[in-house]
């Protein structure tokens, strides 16, 4: 598994469906370069089960995401048109209906290559054919992405875990106050708690504190 962290992030170009209804044919990160970070999810598979619930409680924190200059950004290796019909089925028939942020289609399968959280991979059999080995979905990656276009932060999980959306905010805040004050975020930090100097008595004085 490639740890982009520090690196750029790989940057595409493909369909996607906006505010739940629009299909767009070129969809971009590059939009946000400069304006806003990024917290780019992979899941698995549309119409699935763990899914829905991870998909569902990114759009309830939202606002929250919004508010700190985050865009939400979800991807899976279905297509365009079955991230379209999904959005228009209602939650109570497993549908993510009232989901408004942009769905990315990797129907290719390129992008969760380039990310690193493709199940699977192309091999060349004995007969030098071309077969996909493993399955052809994303693991649960999740990427921050901040406004230089910079992997700050990834995790990536396997198909039957589900992510904590309350974690994703928590780092995009270490990172935001990071940038803001220059201290560090030490071991289970939250918005509110105090943060450290990077020096040895810095970390003595932290730890002294909870003695």
């Amino acid at each position: 598994m490639s740890v982009l962290v520090g690196k750029k992030a790989p940057l595409f170009k493909a369909p996607a469906v906006l505010n739940g209804v629009e299909i767009v044919s070129d969809f971009s990160l590059q939009q946000y370069l400069g304006k806003k970070y990024v917290v780019l999810f992979f899941y698995p598979a549309d119409f699935t089960f763990v899914c829905p619930t991870e998909i569902v409680a990114f759009q309830d924190k939202l606002a929250e995401f919004e508010s700190r200059s985050v865009q939400v950004v979800g991807i899976s290796t279905d297509s365009e048109h079955s991230h379209w019909k999904w959005l228009q089925t209602p939650l109570a028939e497993g549908g993510i209906k009232g989901v408004t942020y942009p769905l990315v289609a990797d129907s290719a399968k390129t992008i969760s290559e380039n990310y690193d959280v493709l199940a699977g991979s192309y091999e060349y059999d004995d007969e030098g054919e071309v077969k996909f080995t493993g399955t052809p979905v994303a693991y649960r990656g999740l990427f921050l992405i901040d406004k230089a276009g910079v992997v700050r932060h990834q995790v990536v999980n396997d198909l039957p875990i589900g992510r904590s959306v309350d974690e994703a905010l928590r780092v995009v805040d270490a990172l935001q106050f990071h940038e803001e004050h220059g201290d560090v975020c030490p071991a289970n930090w939250h918005k509110g708690d105090k943060a450290l100097k990077a020096t040895q008595k810095g970390v003595a004085d932290y730890l002294g504190q909870h003695k």
